[in-house]
């Protein structure tokens, strides 16, 4: 079949973001990612980075409501530790799931969700997700 033949290398999401500046200020200062750029004069776009992951924000423009991501990180017991100290919203700590992750499920002041985790071999904790 034409065009079954090009790799898709990579997704970005883009989230819909009320407040430009407090997303950014979030993710810089409580998730620990990095302002990659900013487009736009005030900001109606912009990028943050951690390790290989890029997140695009979009002002009151692309995207509607909230959304959820999974993201996938070494040790998930570290990174929690670390949201613990900055204050992160977290809704559920880690968890292992019958789906042989072990996971926390963080929110941004937009209502986005992330779903981070890592690999586990670990018996599952008996847990449902936390909506």
């Amino acid at each position: 079949m034409p065009g079954r033949e090009n790799k898709f290398d990579c997704v970005t999401p883009i989230l819909n973001v009320s407040d430009m500046q407090q997303s950014l200020r979030y993710y810089r200062d409580v998730l620990g990612f990095s302002v990659a750029w900013e487009w736009g004069e005030p900001t109606g776009f912009a990028c943050v980075k951690r390790g290989n992951v890029e997140l695009f924000f979009c002002h009151q423009g692309q995207g509607v409501g909230s959304c959820w991501l999974s993201i996938f990180v070494a040790d998930i017991d570290e990174l929690h530790k670390e949201y613990l100290a900055s204050g992160a919203i977290i809704r559920q700590p880690p968890t292992n799931f019958p789906w042989g992750v072990r996971e926390m499920n963080i929110e941004d002041p937009d209502g986005h969700r992330l779903r981070i985790g890592s690999e586990s071999n670990a018996e599952s904790d008996n847990q449902a997700l936390v909506e």
